[in-house]
């Protein structure tokens, strides 16, 4: 819904550097929830509940911070980005860690 939301109604509004930062947004976002879908097959754990927070995390701090710059929030936000980013870089290992728990 972001997605066509950007691509349609942010258009005429956005320039092609904001629409390529809502863009970004848009994937990770996306591919972030469907890793919270993969974890959904992992047996409950400790491990799995760190990568759900970490995923969730992730995509509150580095979307939300992208969204805000594309839309003309103050650039210093974009400083949260990495911020998101290292969650999910920790939900992958954490998703990692609840997937050989449960292979175990």
């Amino acid at each position: 819904m972001l997605g066509a939301f950007g691509a349609h109604a942010l258009r005429a509004h956005l320039d092609g550097d904001a629409l390529q930062v809502w863009h970004t947004a848009v994937d990770y976002q996306f591919w972030h929830a469907l890793a919270l879908l993969g974890v959904s097959f992992a047996s409950a754990s400790p491990w799995r509940t760190a990568a759900i927070a970490a995923f969730v995390t992730g995509i509150v701090l580095f979307g939300g911070s992208l969204y805000a710059v594309a839309l003309g929030a103050p650039r210093f936000l974009g400083a949260i980005t990495p911020l998101g980013g290292l969650a999910f870089i920790l939900g992958w290992a954490a998703l990692g860690g609840a997937f050989w728990r449960t292979a175990r």
